[in-house]
């Protein structure tokens, strides 16, 4: 498809919806499709597809919906419907922006998930083709709820709302979508001169197309597949939309070279990097700033987020990496152990029920089952240095802010407080005292205690 220039593109997207339900105290486009919000993964096609002029209608006081906005896009300007009384409404509050535009004028629809920067690009087509307006439609399952397209062969000559719909009209299988693309010259002059003659008393966008139609313009629609465009009002849309942008995930994913054992029970993020010849086992989940090398082996039920696995990596089953967790090349890690922010050497070895956090651990070392660094003071945290071919011994204790040399030796079961020097062996535990006999009298004693409670 042909780019177009970046200032010719702007586009305003509608998020002032109250989303009532999702019964949730959580703004509707706040909810998470893979870990991002529903609006933000609008911004992204919106973006993606060459905007740079960017506005975001929202409801008054929606200040956490504007601050993700900024995070996405920050020079998007934001702008509040305080009445709401439609979308074509919804629209003329962001004259400020569209009254200035050049090119193409695009509305969209905030709700829409799992639109890609394609959808974008095939209005823009139309639009560069020479067309006045297009519109983005698709044909779903069930056509209830949605305005149906009115059309004359490639020409759009109306869009009809269901509630105003004829049942005849009602048939028609051909719906709007949620892309509305314009000439910047024809959205100006037809924007604010949409009524409200409907069952809604409502201002609806989809009248700029008989208005413009009116006016002689050259009105066309595009088909989107039915998934791109699938909209999110409540609990169950949203779960609808996680599965088919998880879907989406696994097949990019599988054709760029990676195994997943069990497709359907592997979760990714919307940002997850992981590089060819991984192999990934069932029950994974992928959080947010993920990077996974080549060759790497993740084992099922892990839980990863905010980590980094090198090259040829082999992690779990059951481990869990937390943010800042930085695992170099042949690293193991393996199962129930936690690392959290904590860089592990290249061909380093957790193998078995550990937590290492705040911490370094040099390259080829080994630590064993049970090993804990005691990061946490209670009020600050401190760091463990675990130098290159240390041996730590399992059900050992490391109290930071402690290092320990290159080449030393922890025994097992050990609580160690100070540093310990390179090639050093460290004891620090109870001495073992055998008591012979005791062990009877032991019994006896508790046996006299059972009774006596009785």
């Amino acid at each position: 498809m042909q780019k177009i220039n970046n200032e010719e593109i702007t586009t305003i997207v509608l998020a002032a919806g109250d989303g009532t339900r999702m019964k949730s105290s959580l703004p509707k486009l706040m909810h998470q499709v893979a870990g991002l919000p529903i609006l933000a993964h609008v911004l992204k096609a919106a973006i993606g597809a060459g905007t740079k002029n960017l506005g975001v209608i929202t409801a008054p006081n929606a200040s956490q919906l504007s601050e993700m906005v900024k995070s996405i896009a920050p020079n998007a300007r934001i702008f509040e419907q305080v009445e709401r009384k439609g979308t074509a409404h919804a629209a003329q509050m962001a004259k400020d922006l569209w009254s200035k535009a050049k090119g193409y004028v695009i509305v969209v629809y905030g709700d829409h998930p799992l639109l890609r920067a394609q959808n974008f690009e095939l209005i823009l087509e139309q639009l560069k083709a020479g067309k006045d307006a297009s519109i983005l439609g698709f044909e779903p399952n069930d056509p209830a709820g949605y305005g149906r397209f009115i059309t004359d062969g490639d020409k759009l000559l109306n869009i009809v709302e269901h509630k105003d719909a004829t049942d005849e009209q009602r048939k028609i299988n051909l719906c709007n979508a949620c892309i509305l693309g314009f000439k910047a010259e024809v959205f100006k002059e037809i924007i604010e001169k949409v009524g409200n003659d409907n069952a809604q008393n409502e201002y609806y966008l989809g009248d700029l197309v008989p208005l413009a139609n009116q006016l002689g313009h050259d009105v066309s629609f595009v088909l989107a597949p039915s998934d791109d465009v699938i909209g999110v009002n409540d609990r169950s849309q949203l779960a609808i939309a996680e599965n088919l942008y998880q879907n989406r995930l696994r097949q990019d994913f599988m054709r760029a070279g990676i195994t997943l054992k069990d497709p359907q029970t592997t979760y990714f993020s919307y940002d997850t990097k992981i590089a060819s010849d991984v192999c990934i086992e069932p029950n994974v989940i992928f959080g947010e700033a993920v990077e996974v090398g080549q060759g790497a082996n993740i084992l099922g039920f892990c839980h990863i987020v905010g980590a980094k696995i090198g090259k040829n990596a082999n992690i779990g089953p059951f481990a869990r990496l937390r943010p800042d967790a930085n695992l170099g090349e042949g690293v193991k890690v393996g199962n129930f152990v936690e690392v959290k922010k904590a860089k592990i050497g290249a061909g380093a070895k957790l193998n078995h029920l550990s937590y290492i956090g705040d911490a370094d651990v040099g390259q080829n070392a080994n630590v064993g089952a049970g090993t804990i660094t005691c990061n946490y003071d209670g009020i600050n945290k401190h760091r463990t240095i675990i130098g290159q071919d240390v041996f730590v011994g399992s059900n050992s204790s490391l109290v930071a802010p402690i290092e320990i040399g290159k080449g030393a030796y922890i025994a097992s079961g050990s609580v160690i407080t100070s540093n310990v020097e390179v090639d050093a062996l460290a004891i620090a535990r109870s001495k073992q005292v055998n008591k012979t006999g005791f062990a009877s009298k032991l019994k006896a004693r508790a046996l006299a205690f059972k009774n006596k409670v009785k």
